[in-house]
């Protein structure tokens, strides 16, 4: 397996993440090393939340939450993905399968025998990380997701698969525009599925080589006027991104990770590994949904509730899942990445679900 790594130098300009770095190596399915990267704030004696990312961003994410949860006396681990961050980039597009990122993240919880653990996943954090709660669920006291799901689709009909799949292999060339028109669209993961309009986004991912990273995140942290953005991206496509006026701070940090397209390939292929339509994973799924569906620990759901891409997704959690009933479940605004826009909120809210439920 070829395996990339972003050279430490990358972040030296990246403000606001102090934190020092840890290290685990793992073994990839051909033996290959895999170096997985994260951050350990706070108290060693606190109780410990487990932080899990999505895509296309990493753990600084987490940064403006880690000093709220700190000063909460928690303990705050947040591991960079493989494909992200500080942690390894595979760079074959096969090798970001669900279950290879599954088994990469339990051997990297295991090898750091972590447990007691509150655990928070956002995006593909979540669809990662509730798989592997249902593997070691000996290691979680409790649960909390935000944004984010355990898609399982098995009755979608076959003319809605042959559509999807139809649409990825056309001709049709996206921009950034126009698949966030799409995008803007959808109204949640549980009104005829987001199948159709999901499918934007995974093929203007999958075709884009120098993914825009950073303006996608800071497009969706911070507020930017179209002309800011539409300049950054040229000075991208040109080749002049890191020569770039337009490039804000936040840009700049989440295109940190990735020095040039070759160690993109995580953000560009795991949006088509969300198995919106029945592949490899349904069986996995049916299975986590199985274990969830007695899962009687604690399980909290505070997302955004104004996000088109997860509205709705904490309606199957409250109807299927034991463990939320009585909990506070809400949604605080923020968008897709409400980490960083209701970092103070939200990190209350979580510190109050530990400490009501030790």
């Amino acid at each position: 397996m070829k395996i990339l790594r972003t050279p430490d130098h990358c972040f030296a300009a990246i403000e606001g993440y102090p934190f020092e770095p840890h290290y685990s190596l793992i073994k990839t399915q051909d033996g290959s090393e895999l170096r997985i990267h994260h951050i350990d704030e706070g108290p060693k004696g606190g109780p410990i939340i487990l932080c899990m990312h999505g895509q296309p961003v990493w753990s600084y994410l987490y940064s403006r939450m880690i000093p709220f949860l700190v000063n909460a006396g928690i303990r705050v681990i947040a591991p960079d993905l493989p494909g992200y961050g500080k942690s390894d980039k595979p760079a074959a597009r096969e090798d970001y399968s669900y279950q290879h990122q599954v088994d990469w993240m339990n051997q990297w919880l295991v090898q750091n025998d972590f447990k007691n653990l509150t655990f928070f996943g956002q995006d593909w954090g979540g669809l990662i990380g509730l798989r592997m709660i249902v593997d070691n669920s000996e290691r979680f006291d409790r649960v909390a997701i935000g944004n984010t799901g355990l898609p399982y689709n098995p009755d979608v009909t076959q003319q809605e698969i042959d559509k999807v799949s139809a649409f990825r292999a056309s001709a049709r060339k996206l921009n950034l525009f126009s698949m966030s028109r799409e995008i803007a669209k959808m109204n949640g993961i549980n009104k005829d599925s987001g199948v159709s309009a999901f499918a934007y986004w995974q093929k203007y991912t999958w075709e884009t080589p120098d993914l825009p990273v950073g303006i996608i995140a800071s497009s969706s942290m911070e507020r930017r006027n179209k002309l800011s953005i539409a300049m950054e991206l040229l000075f991208q496509t040109l080749g002049l991104g890191k020569l770039s006026p337009f490039r804000t701070s936040v840009s700049r940090a989440f295109e940190a990770p990735f020095p040039s397209p070759d160690y993109k390939m995580a953000t560009r292929a795991m949006p088509s590994q969300v198995p919106t339509i029945p592949d490899q994973s349904l069986e996995a799924q049916r299975k986590a949904w199985e274990f969830f569906e007695q899962f009687e620990k604690p399980f909290l759901c505070v997302g955004a509730g104004n996000d088109p891409i997860t509205n709705g997704f904490e309606k199957p959690w409250l109807k299927r899942v034991p463990g939320t009933r009585g909990q506070p479940h809400q949604n605080i605004g923020g968008g897709h990445f409400f980490q960083w826009s209701k970092a103070e909120e939200l990190s209350a809210i979580l510190a109050q679900f530990i400490n009501k439920n030790l």
